[in-house]
């Protein structure tokens, strides 16, 4: 389950409560809790922002534990030092982060894409996310410290693949965004476990939402498996 945390603090308390029960929910269900909500600032606030989202904060009254997600998307763009305190709570609480790589959006172009030096801006960012990837290292060789690689511009996943060997990639664009899960076959390059699509407009608004999630579900067994 991947929540849009925007959809939810729009709502003030109300949209926390609902939040919680999703996060409930998603347990009972054996789902993963990935809380979609694109963190990142500065160290002390990223830290604040950690102890939110898979830790707890610790108060004269006790501690006060947080949304207990399993993983949560973060916004590298402030730099190494303000990715450490995310990825270090991950350490803690033995949860996974995806980072911003090359996001799905047109708009992404406009800054991800452009030389910085020597190759683009989001090759940089894959080679930061691949050393701090061990931090987070599984014993099956992957890491809980992935990347947000957008399938809409599939023609970047297999060099982002040579660059994060070992992290997972979270892929969203499929559907409504346009992206082809065809496509995404460079992404599987660890195995079935190397990567994970999303789709939710694109499952959600569909005529018969349970056989889109069929169909999809057994294209990319096929193309994984491949």
């Amino acid at each position: 389950m991947k929540p849009q945390l925007a959809c939810f603090e729009r709502l003030g308390p109300p949209g926390w409560e609902a939040l919680a029960a999703a996060r409930d929910a998603a347990a009972e269900a054996g789902l993963i809790f990935l809380a979609d909500g694109k963190r990142g600032d500065v160290p002390v606030t990223a830290a604040a922002y950690a102890q939110a989202l898979v830790g707890s904060t610790p108060t004269p009254w006790g501690e006060v534990t947080g949304l207990g997600a399993d993983a949560f998307t973060a916004n590298p763009l402030l730099g190494r030092d303000a990715l450490e305190p995310l990825v270090a709570a991950c350490e803690a609480a033995d949860a996974g982060i995806f980072v911003l790589v090359r996001t799905s959006n047109p708009g992404a172009a406009d800054l991800m894409d452009l030389p910085a030096p020597q190759a683009p801006l989001h090759e940089r960012l894959a080679a930061m996310v691949d050393e701090l990837a061990p931090r987070l290292l599984g014993d099956g060789g992957l890491s809980g410290l992935g990347a947000v690689v957008g399938a809409t511009e599939p023609e970047h996943i297999a060099r982002l693949r040579e660059l994060m060997p070992r992290s997972v990639f979270l892929l969203p664009g499929v559907g409504a965004q346009g992206g082809d899960p065809a496509m995404l076959g460079a992404a599987f390059g660890p195995g079935p476990a190397g990567a994970l699509v999303a789709s939710s407009r694109g499952i959600a608004g569909a005529p018969d939402p349970a056989a889109a999630a069929a169909q999809l579900r057994e294209t990319l067994w096929e193309i994984s498996n491949g």
